[in-house]
């Protein structure tokens, strides 16, 4: 580590631009706590009761919103900082060992286990920022970034842990509000009354590809996840025709979600940030609209357990949301990736948003298989309309906006 007036700084990122072994390490946590998030949903979802159904889902998106947070402000601090340096290291160690325990204790987060999820979380995101601030020199930029930030998560720490503390509908409360305040702070960038900005962004994309990697890395590390959901479901379950049917149309999903994402935008992503001078804003699109596909990635994975479970079952009408809901979030944060890197409206995209949107209520009249089906099929169009339009011409060149 570098010495600057007394302090250790924790190195740049000149000299690593590629993410690390360990930060594949970090990852491979995530598919843990993404997979309990599906297993956490299911069972809930097939109750009769219409309120469970929707308050389990709700509750899913409160829990899945600081999971995917705590992903992206480590993503950050290895783009910033080089990841070879132990100082980073030991950061993204800490950091996996709090995501392990916000994992284990998914089952339970809204009934005995409250602080073991709330507690690693606050911990890491004001203690992260803490010790930056003692390692960076005064007057660096990133150094009062990360000072403003341990105020605001500060703040929010109040209501996480305020929530684990008290009963299961006052947590829910109190922990939409942490996650509001924690998303609307990073947004804001961190204002504090009385501290200056200086020239610094949460949602800053550092010179090289390292960023635009991670986050083709999340998606890769998201789609995993939807197999493994898919394989210790159907190992579970009676090997009939229906749920081999259904192993074989969620793996075509996965693959076509896959080649939909990386089809141009995807795999330029580095190439067309790199070509930009003023990325911050870029970087706060590219970042969301990551999340609203891993969101989307996670709800077709809970459909094709539902799927295995009940194939021939008349579906609920959340099952059909949260079947046909999948893709759609999914395209509709495509829709913003490509805006990134072409800008540029993606009219296929949009047409199956609303064609999925449009099936919705007479597959609420089929079955939870055929349901899975008719989203397979859509996002099969979106492929074939997307390999049309490129067969025969050479590569775009990305073309992000001003």
């Amino acid at each position: 580590m570098e010495r600057d007036r007394g302090r250790y700084v924790p190195g740049g990122r000149e000299s690593a631009h590629q993410a690390d072994y360990l930060e594949l390490f970090f990852d491979l946590v995530l598919v843990f706590a993404l997979n309990g998030l599906v297993n956490r949903i299911v069972p809930a979802l097939t109750t009769d009761d219409l309120n469970v159904r929707w308050a389990a889902l709700f509750q899913t998106v409160v829990l899945a919103l600081p999971l995917l947070w705590l992903w992206t402000t480590t993503g950050h601090i290895t783009s910033r900082f080089d990841p070879r340096r132990r100082l980073i290291q030991l950061v993204v160690l800490i950091s996996a060992l709090g995501l392990l325990i916000m994992g284990t204790s998914l089952p339970y987060a809204f009934s005995g286990r409250g602080l073991a999820f709330a507690l690693p979380y606050v911990l890491l995101q004001a203690g992260r920022p803490l010790l930056f601030i003692f390692t960076l020199p005064v007057g660096d930029a990133v150094r009062a970034l990360y000072l403003r930030s341990a105020i605001w998560f500060a703040g929010s720490a109040v209501l996480w842990i305020g929530g684990a503390l008290t009963t299961e509908w006052r947590r829910v409360v109190l922990w939409t509000s942490a996650v509001a305040v924690d998303l609307i702070g990073a947004r804001l960038n961190w204002p504090v009354r009385g501290l200056a900005r200086l020239p610094a962004s949460a949602w800053a994309v550092e010179r090289g590809r390292h960023l635009p990697e991670r986050y083709q890395q999340l998606l890769l590390i998201a789609l995993g996840e939807t197999v493994l959901a898919l394989g210790i479901s159907y190992t579970n379950e009676p090997a009939t025709t229906e749920t081999t049917i259904g192993l074989l149309t969620a793996y075509l999903t996965t693959v076509l979600l896959w080649r939909v994402y990386y089809h141009r935008s995807g795999e330029m992503l580095g190439e067309a940030l790199d070509s930009v001078r003023g990325r911050n804003n870029l970087g706060r699109i590219t970042g969301a609209a990551h999340i609203v596909m891993v969101f989307g990635i996670v709800a077709t994975a809970i459909g094709y357990k539902l799927v295995q479970q009940h194939a021939l079952d008349r579906p609920f009408p959340l099952w059909v949301v949260v079947i046909l809901g999948g893709p759609a979030l999914f395209l509709w944060g495509r829709i913003r990736l490509e805006r990134v890197v072409f800008d540029r409206l993606s009219r296929r995209r949009v047409v199956a948003i609303v064609a999925l949107a449009v099936l919705m209520v007479p597959l609420a009249f089929t079955s939870a298989l055929v349901a899975a089906i008719a989203a397979s099929v859509v996002l099969f169009g979106v492929a074939a309309a997307d390999a049309r339009r490129s067969a025969g011409r050479p590569p775009e060149a990305p073309a992000p906006p001003a």
